[in-house]
């Protein structure tokens, strides 16, 4: 037997940072988006705001549904329309922040893993990395690739 260990490499800004105009414009987008979130059940509200290399900008937000598990994170949802209207284009970073009774969280929060699987294949289907940035009002986390939040991933 051998004893292993996995570590995530990560850049963290505390909140007062300043950080490059182009993620604190992304993550403005994202925080409108969650604005727009539909959470009447959990009151989460998720944005994200993914840009493609092209310099496209798209945000999305979690929606819920009373039939859960029919609601869908707002990863996923950025994700899937970004790859079914624009698959040969390539995204160069996302953006997620929440916001929970109007007001961004205190912490970054992070993906769930299904998001964290979706987001490494859309890796595999553009054959190199995203940045990944969280948002929170105390602190920022950037990741130059969401595969490190999933090591261990699905693979057939």
């Amino acid at each position: 037997m051998q004893s292993k260990e996995i570590r995530i490499p990560y850049d963290e800004f505390n909140g007062s940072e300043i950080l490059d105009t182009g993620i604190s414009e992304l993550i403005h987008k994202a925080a409108e988006a969650a604005d727009k979130a539909y959470a009447p059940f959990s009151g989460f509200h998720v944005g994200v705001a993914i840009e493609l290399e092209d310099g496209l900008v798209f945000t999305a937000n979690n929606q819920e549904n009373k039939a859960y598990p029919s609601g869908l994170c707002a990863e996923r949802v950025g994700l899937f329309f970004v790859q079914a209207n624009y698959p040969n284009t390539a995204i160069r970073r996302m953006v997620l922040v929440a916001k929970h009774n109007g007001q961004l969280t205190e912490e970054p929060v992070f993906p769930c893993g299904a998001c964290r699987q979706v987001m490494v294949e859309s890796i595999e289907r553009q054959e190199f990395p995203f940045e990944l940035w969280m948002a929170g009002k105390n602190r920022i986390l950037r990741i130059d690739s969401p595969d490190h939040l999933l090591p261990l991933k699905f693979l057939l």
